[in-house]
C-alpha cells in the first residue's frame, strides 16, 4: 500500500466550549471514495472542512498529501491547490457568467492563459452535461445546474481531492439526481472524494467505506455492504432505519 493521501490522527475540534470533534482519526487511500453520514451537528461537515483548513482545528494531526497542516500559511495555500471543494450553497460568484466563474481560479492561482483556461472550462461544462449555460449567469439557471457549475469550477483547479459537504441538501428533490449522477461519474475516474451526504443510494453505487460520525465521533465504518447489511452499532442501526423507510 502506498502512503494514504490524507491521514488524520485524534482531530480534535472546539467552538468556545463546544467539543465538535473529538479524536476523529480516519486514512484515506488514493482513489477512494468515503462517505461521511450522521445527523445533524455529528461533526461530519467541521470535519471535512478541517480537511482543507476552513476549520482549525486544535488538536490532533491532518496530513495531506504529504503536507501537514499546522500554522504554516503557504502549507495552507498548497493544500488548498490540492483540494477542491463543493459547498450546499452553490458559492458562485452571481455577477459572472458561468465560464468566468469556471475560469478564474486557474487563470489566478494556476497562471493558466485565459485561452487554455476557457477550453477547459467548456470541455467540464461538457463533462457535467450543461455546455450551453456557458454564457448565461448563475442566477438564470436551476439548483442543480448551479452545483453542477460549482463542480466543475472545482475540477477546473485539478484538485487530488474533492470535497463534498452535503451536495444535494439545499436542491429540489427532482435536481438531486443531475448532481448525484456527475459524482459518480467523477467517482468512476479514480478521483479521491470524501462526500458528506444523506444519500444512501449514492453510497450503496459508489462509496468504498462509510463512516457514521454522531456526537463529534466515529461511531462505526465499514464498507456500504457492511454498513446497509450488518450494521454493529445501535446508533447507526437506528439513525439507518430512520433515514432508510422515509
Amino acid at each position: 500500500m502506498s502512503e494514504p493521501i490524507i491521514i488524520c490522527r485524534d482531530v480534535h475540534k472546539w467552538y468556545g466550549q463546544f467539543h465538535a470533534l473529538r479524536g476523529v482519526s480516519m486514512e484515506v487511500q488514493k482513489g477512494e471514495v468515503i462517505v461521511i453520514f450522521g445527523p445533524s451537528g455529528s461533526g461530519k461537515s467541521t470535519f471535512i472542512r478541517t480537511i482543507n483548513r476552513l476549520e482549525e482545528h486544535q488538536r490532533g494531526t491532518i496530513i495531506v498529501d504529504g503536507i501537514e497542516l499546522s500554522h504554516d500559511v503557504r502549507n495552507i495555500a498548497a493544500i488548498r491547490r490540492e483540494v477542491g471543494m463543493v459547498f450546499p450553497q452553490f458559492n458562485l460568484f452571481t455577477g459572472l457568467p458561468v465560464l468566468h466563474n469556471i475560469t478564474l481560479g486557474p487563470i489566478q492561482v494556476r497562471k493558466w492563459k485565459k485561452e487554455k483556461a476557457e477550453e477547459i472550462a467548456m470541455q467540464l461544462l461538457e463533462r457535467v452535461g450543461i455546455p450551453e449555460q456557458a454564457h448565461k449567469y448563475p442566477g438564470q439557471l436551476s439548483g442543480g445546474q448551479q452545483q453542477r457549475v460549482a463542480i466543475a469550477r472545482a475540477l477546473a483547479m485539478q484538485p487530488k481531492i474533492m470535497l463534498f459537504d452535503e451536495p444535494t441538501s439545499a436542491l429540489d428533490p427532482e435536481m438531486i439526481k443531475e448532481v448525484l449522477d456527475v459524482m459518480v461519474e467523477l467517482a468512476k475516474t479514480g478521483m479521491t472524494m470524501l462526500v458528506v451526504t444523506h444519500e444512501m443510494g449514492f453510497a450503496r453505487a459508489v462509496a468504498d467505506r462509510m463512516f457514521f460520525f454522531d456526537q463529534g465521533v466515529i461511531v462505526e465504518s465499514g464498507t456500504p455492504k457492511e454498513i446497509f447489511e450488518n450494521p454493529k452499532e445501535e446508533r447507526t442501526k437506528l439513525f439507518l432505519s430512520q433515514i432508510l423507510h422515509h
